[in-house]
């Protein structure tokens, strides 16, 4: 029961090399694990290495025809060629960073590029969300300077798209996206599951963002199903999200925090359905209509993770993120865009069916897709 969140390395896709862990045992893992985990990088590029000095070995007669090769010169040659190729190859970053994932990977300036292209394309129906987040990452993530970590919450119903968002955003920082080692996933239910263990969970969610961040500073952190976690758990990370320059030597201020919950969901729709009711189109909402509604129904909603939350009372949630209830136009968005990611030729009469089998709310109106879009691709496979 006490190891829930030890099991938390296989999710949070820091198991191998230096990701770290958990409490002490990760700690010293961290310690003891660079010098092994060099070595184990030196052996990978030594055939490379050894390819490059037997190419010497190659053209040195040809360099020097008339005279035979001593073969202490040999050898000293072939071993200066092999420090010479480790040498270069090590202490050129970008080479590196070619064959082996790295902290800080990907450009600033092209993550920002690449998560405005794929919410682009892929997020339908959320102007709201891609406006936002995009503004807020791609600030951040230009920001030589920032004063606290990038907090955002997510919030809307089931299948509105924050899953597929915080992925997007995860991709657009590192190549491997959520398999990242930098990139740390959590769900409430599997990784806190009981209330009686939350002093637990603490202390080793402590460790495990302090080991994290001190091995990558723009680490990211995802938090799935705030709304089932247990009260007052997220507020055990209230000293990494505030305006520290440094905690215990290591600095938080270039990690990004993004929590998604279904809570505030009912309070999204109540705004969406009074712009429709009063001849509005969904596009028409702003931020202001909804934001501050938002936070304060998530922080007095009692089965709410954030009920009460010190990271709401002292304003370290940078935005609160409405997603839309989807309506019938974007279920159908969704099922084109599953069908032609399969290599199918999209037929309008299955697109067609799809759609009409998802059921919507409210019950006179038929505006909303209860479920968004989350039931697309299982409905797909009834079909191909």
């Amino acid at each position: 029961m006490a190891a829930a969140l030890t099991a938390c390395p296989a999710s949070a896709r820091t198991q191998d090399g230096g990701g770290g862990g958990s409490g002490v045992a990760g700690r010293k893992r961290r310690r003891s694990g660079g010098a092994g985990g060099g070595a184990g990088r030196a052996m990978k590029l030594l055939p490379g290495v050894l390819r490059a000095a037997l190419g010497l070995v190659v053209l040195l007669p040809l360099l020097r025809p008339a005279s035979a090769v001593e073969p202490i010169s040999l050898g000293l040659a072939i071993a200066g060629a092999a420090a010479s190729a480790l040498t270069g190859f090590i202490s050129y970053p970008r080479l590196y960073c070619y064959f082996r994932e790295c902290c800080l990977q990907r450009h600033d300036r092209r993550a920002a590029a690449a998560l405005q292209e794929n919410l682009d394309r892929k997020l339908f129906g959320q102007h709201l969300v891609n406006k936002v987040v995009v503004k807020a990452v791609k600030g951040f993530l230009n920001n030589t300077n920032a004063k606290k970590p990038l907090a955002l919450s997510l919030h809307g119903w089931t299948g509105t798209g924050k899953n597929f968002v915080s992925r997007i955003v995860a991709e657009s920082i590192y190549k491997r996206g959520l398999q990242s080692r930098y990139v740390h996933q959590f769900v409430a239910t599997l990784h806190f599951p009981h209330a009686h263990s939350i002093n637990l969970y603490k202390d080793q969610l402590q460790s495990w963002i302090r080991g994290n961040v001190s091995i990558c500073p723009r680490s990211l952190f995802i938090f799935d199903e705030m709304d089932k976690m247990h009260a007052g758990l997220i507020d055990s990370i209230k000293p990494f999200l505030d305006y520290y320059e440094l905690l215990d030597g290591v600095s938080y201020r270039q990690a990004i925090f993004i929590f998604l919950s279904n809570a505030g969901a009912e309070k999204i729709t109540e705004v969406a359905l009074d712009f429709w009711r009063n001849g509005r189109t969904r596009e028409d909402i702003q931020l202001t209509d909804i934001q501050n509604a938002l936070s304060v129904s998530v922080f007095n909603n009692k089965n709410s993770g954030f009920w009460h939350s010190t990271l709401i009372d002292r304003n370290l949630i940078d935005y609160f993120v409405p997603f839309l209830p989807l309506e019938y136009k974007h279920v159908k968005m969704c099922v084109r865009v599953e069908i032609e990611s399969r290599g199918y030729a999209v037929d309008e009469d299955i697109l067609t069916r799809i759609a009409d089998e998802m059921t919507y709310f409210p019950r006179e109106e038929r505006i909303y897709s209860d479920k968004g879009c989350k039931t697309v691709d299982a409905k797909l496979d009834y079909y191909f």
